[in-house]
């Protein structure tokens, strides 16, 4: 059985470039992504899309009178293509009730810190202002609150002396990048139980 993906983002795509590739190498069987969706017309991520012949939309949020209608917006496409798992990837809006309830359980996120620490914007410029000596990022499932949902996975990088903002957030990226496929072949593969707060994954 088919598992259709579908993508929010906001800017590069380098997380969504790394579920493409996943895909189109075999390391994910049995998923294809059937849309990218992004708030911004000139996200660099709408062109991997369509280097890939992936449907990909722009949906303008100043088109809508609130988040809540924006998102209905969202939920329409979302169901129109079919979507069974829904991806943030540099997804920069606050996603509204109507969506995470809609796909409870459904739809991953990828944060540039070891959650719960730092979440929101600028999570690396936090990790080095707080002086943490690891930092890294998470996969987790999206609820309402801000970066707080189950996490699904974690990896980690050492924080090193003289690290700025830049260089911190450049080495998260190479291990964001192998965390994101990892964690869409696991909910593909229905590897992962769901426990309140503790998800388990399955050999």
């Amino acid at each position: 059985m088919m598992t259709n993906i579908s993508v929010l983002v906001s800017g590069r795509g380098t997380n969504l470039q790394s579920v493409i590739d996943a895909i189109e190498n075999g390391d994910i069987s049995g998923a294809k992504i059937v849309a990218v969706i992004s708030d911004k017309k000139e996200a660099y991520a709408l062109t991997r899309a369509k280097n890939h012949n992936i449907p990909g939309i722009f949906a303008d949020p100043k088109s809508f009178s609130s988040r809540e209608a924006y998102d209905d917006c969202l939920l329409d496409i979302l169901k129109e293509n079919k979507t069974d798992l829904v991806l943030l990837a540099g997804y920069l809006r606050i996603i509204t009730g109507r969506l995470t309830l809609a796909y409870e359980n459904k739809m991953i996120n990828i944060h540039p810190s070891l959650l719960p620490a730092f979440p929101g914007l600028h999570a690396q410029k936090q990790a080095l202002e707080y002086g943490v000596k690891v930092s890294g990022c998470t996969v987790h499932l999206v609820e309402p609150a801000l970066d707080g949902g189950p996490v699904i996975l974690q990896k980690t990088v050492p924080v090193l002396p003289g690290d700025t903002e830049e260089t911190l957030a450049a080495r998260i990226l190479i291990e964001e990048n192998k965390a994101y496929p990892e964690a869409v072949k696991l909910f593909v593969e229905n590897k992962l139980r769901i426990n309140g707060r503790n998800v388990t994954i399955l050999e």
